[in-house]
């Protein structure tokens, strides 16, 4: 799909002709990846974070947030969790927390693997390559690396590096994580303030460049305790955004700009099904923070083979605040396992079994 086709579906506001690319990405997951939903267990080990990016309720400077970090302990009690509910995936998520060390974290990986059948990813920022084969050989399978936008511009102005850091290429890192054989995960926020549509479409196409084996898409949602999320609040509501709290409406919406609405979601993720077809696609819970009815089902629907029920302790949960108001902060393990399980199967699908990595066709 070319550039412009790309940016011409992003544009597309008819309901009929959205139908057609909804059906289609359907077809293309369904002869891809199969009618299975694989359900990857999300604990969210460590609130902590070094960064200040523009977008993120978990930067470093946001002082009234009280911080955790989970004990080996409470980890692997969650990854036996996974593996009672039948998850085949543990991901270990966290800010970018230097208090994570590169043993600790070797340690705990190496117990899951010796003590369960789990995959396990992880997903910890832009950590030095010695913690990456560290993990790798401990036996970590997948690494999650959202390179967030492929505009070099806007990237600079929502993740600016850390003081004295020498800014790193996500893009370089990305493929590094595949020379070390990890399975790699990446993607976007949609919504993004300066995000353009053809900026966008240039993100789906590099989905495909790069060859992922996970891609992860989710609207921008507006934190106030950032700077992007301070500027949001400003605008004026159009085009059928979701009003924010303390929403002025002193700025005119800029009329490229890509709004963060579950409609441009969905397209994305359609998108980004027919672009890389194989590739592992999440209903997110971003989705289920926008439409808490029908979200995660919608995405399943529209082209998504992945959902990541929390295993966090509840006690955390609230505390891992990169957005506000997130889905399901408040529900325990075992109800989040039997509340998706029976979503999966409202829509016809099945709970997928084991790891479910990416088949490459061919072997």
């Amino acid at each position: 799909m070319t550039l412009t086709e790309l940016e011409t579906w992003l544009r597309e506001t008819d309901s009929s002709r959205l139908e057609t690319l909804w059906a289609e990405a359907d077809r293309v997951r369904r002869e891809h990846v199969g009618d299975e939903v694989h359900l990857r267990g999300l604990v969210e080990i460590s609130n902590y974070c070094a960064r200040l990016c523009g977008y993120c309720g978990l930067r470093a400077d946001h002082v009234d947030l009280p911080r955790y970090r989970m004990e080996a302990a409470e980890i692997l009690e969650c990854a036996r969790q996974a593996v009672a509910y039948g998850y085949g995936t543990v991901v270990l998520q966290a800010g970018e927390d230097y208090g994570i060390t590169r043993e600790w974290l070797a340690e705990v990986v190496r117990r899951i693997k010796a003590e369960t059948p789990l995959a396990v990813t992880l997903s910890l920022g832009e950590r030095p390559e010695a913690d990456l084969v560290a993990w790798r050989e401990a036996g970590a399978n997948r690494y999650l690396l959202r390179f967030e936008t492929s505009d070099p511009e806007l990237y600079a102005r929502i993740h600016p590096p850390l003081p004295g850091e020498v800014w790193r290429d996500r893009f370089e890192i990305l493929a590094r994580l595949r020379e070390l054989g990890y399975e790699v995960g990446s993607g976007v926020m949609i919504g993004i303030p300066g995000q353009s549509y053809a900026s966008l479409a240039r993100d789906i196409a590099t989905f495909e460049n790069l060859d992922l084996d996970m891609i992860g898409v989710g609207p921008w949602l507006p934190h106030p305790a950032t700077p992007l999320g301070v500027e949001r609040g400003t605008w004026n509501v159009e085009n059928g955004e979701r009003p924010t709290e303390g929403n002025t409406g002193e700025t005119p919406v800029p009329p490229d700009q890509v709004p963060n609405t579950e409609d441009m979601t969905y397209k994305v993720v359609a998108l980004t099904r027919l672009v890389c077809p194989e590739a592992n696609l999440p209903s997110t819970t971003a989705l289920a923070t926008l439409n808490k009815e029908s979200g995660r089902e919608l995405g399943l629907s529209r082209g998504a083979n992945v959902v990541m029920p929390n295993l966090t302790p509840v006690k955390y949960r609230a505390l891992y605040e990169i957005y506000p108001d997130k889905a399901c902060i408040n529900e325990t393990a075992e109800a989040c396992q039997l509340c998706l399980s029976g979503r999966i199967h409202s829509i016809g699908r099945r709970v997928g079994q084991g790891p479910g990595g990416r088949q490459r066709r061919g072997g």
